[in-house]
C-alpha cells in the first residue's frame, strides 16, 4: 500500500489541491478545480442545502479519499442549519490518502471550519459528537458496503466517486450498484461525476432512475440517481436526446462482478467479450452521429 510520503499536493484550476494515485495512474480530482468539483458534483446535486432544514440527514460518501466530499458536505448543512444532527460513513480502501490531506494542510484555503473532524476521521476513523456521528471504513468498498446494508443505514444522499471505470471497474458494477440502491432512502439521492453509459446503464439496472448534472470545468455533465418513485421524477434533470441513444450503444453494456470479488482484469474482459458479441449500435457510430448535429 502507499504511504503520506507518495502523496505531492498538484495545484488544481481553483487553487485547491489534489494527489495523484500511483495505484491507478489517476488523479483523485480534475484539474479544473477539486474543491467546486466537490460542492457542486456532490452537495449540490444531492441537494443538501434543502434537506437540511429537517433536522437529520444522513449520507454515504463511497472512497472518501481526501475528505473533500464529506467536508463540503458539511459544510453545506452547518451553513444552513448549524444544529442538524448528521451521521455520515465513509468508505475508503487506502487509509493513507486522508492523512496526506491533513499531513499536508489541504484544507489551509478552504475557508472551511471543521478540520479537527475531518482530521479525527482521518486518524481515528470515527467522531462522535452532539451534532456529528461519523465512521471510516477502511478496506476495500464491496466488502465494505456489506456491512453498511446489514446495519440497516438509509442514507439520504450516496456520494459515488470512485476512480474512472477503465481504471476502477469494481465500483461501477450492477452488483456493487444494487448494494447502493439498498442503502439509499427511498427519497435519497445518489450523485456521481460519471456519465459513462456503462455507468448509468448499471443504475438503470439497479431498480434506479438517472438524470444529468450540469458540467463542472469539463464538457461532460455528472449523474443523479434515485429510486424509482413517482415523487422523485421531478428531482432529476432528464437526460438529453443524445444521452439516451448513448444507452442504446455497446458503450451501455455494463461491468459486472456476480460475486462482487472479481480482479479489475476480469470485470474488463468479461465486458470487452460482451461487446464484441453484441447486437447494438458501435459507439463510434452514434459518437459520428452526434458530432455532425453538434
Amino acid at each position: 500500500m502507499s504511504n503520506s510520503e507518495n502523496f505531492l499536493p498538484q495545484t488544481t484550476g481553483d487553487g485547491s489541491f489534489t494527489f495523484i494515485s500511483q495505484t491507478f495512474n489517476e488523479a483523485f480530482h480534475s484539474h479544473f478545480g477539486a474543491r467546486q468539483e466537490s460542492f457542486f458534483k456532490f452537495a449540490v446535486p444531492t441537494q443538501l442545502a434543502k434537506i437540511a432544514p429537517q433536522g437529520n440527514l444522513r449520507l454515504l460518501d463511497v472512497c472518501y479519499g481526501l475528505g473533500y466530499n464529506t467536508a463540503a458536505a458539511l459544510q453545506t448543512i452547518w451553513d444552513v442549519n448549524p444544529g442538524c444532527s448528521i451521521e455520515v460513513i465513509c468508505l475508503e480502501l487506502d487509509s493513507s490518502v486522508p492523512k496526506a490531506a491533513i499531513n499536508h494542510n489541504l484544507f489551509t484555503g478552504w475557508d472551511f471550519n471543521y478540520t479537527e473532524i475531518l482530521a479525527q476521521i482521518a486518524f481515528k476513523h470515527q467522531v462522535e459528537t452532539d451534532l456529528l456521528q461519523a465512521k471510516l471504513l477502511i478496506g476495500d468498498a464491496r466488502e465494505t458496503i456489506k456491512l453498511v446494508n446489514q446495519s440497516g443505514f438509509q442514507a439520504n444522499a450516496i456520494f459515488l466517486d470512485p476512480f474512472s471505470p477503465p481504471h476502477c471497474p469494481q465500483l461501477w458494477t450492477v452488483e456493487f450498484m444494487e448494494q447502493l440502491a439498498q442503502c439509499l432512502h427511498q427519497n435519497g439521492l445518489l450523485a456521481t461525476y460519471s456519465c459513462a453509459a456503462a455507468v448509468r446503464s448499471a443504475m438503470l439496472a439497479a431498480g434506479l432512475i438517472i438524470g444529468s448534472t450540469p458540467p463542472v470545468g469539463r464538457r461532460t455533465p455528472g449523474t443523479i440517481a434515485a429510486h424509482n418513485r413517482e415523487e422523485n421524477l421531478s428531482l432529476l434533470p432528464p437526460l438529453g436526446q443524445a444521452e439516451q441513444e448513448h444507452l442504446l450503444t455497446r458503450a451501455a453494456i455494463p461491468y459486472q462482478d456476480p460475486y462482487l470479488n472479481d480482479t479489475t482484469e476480469s470485470i474488463l474482459s468479461r465486458r470487452q467479450q460482451e461487446q464484441q458479441t453484441s447486437p447494438l449500435e458501435p459507439t463510434s457510430k452514434w459518437r459520428k452521429r452526434w458530432l455532425r448535429q453538434g
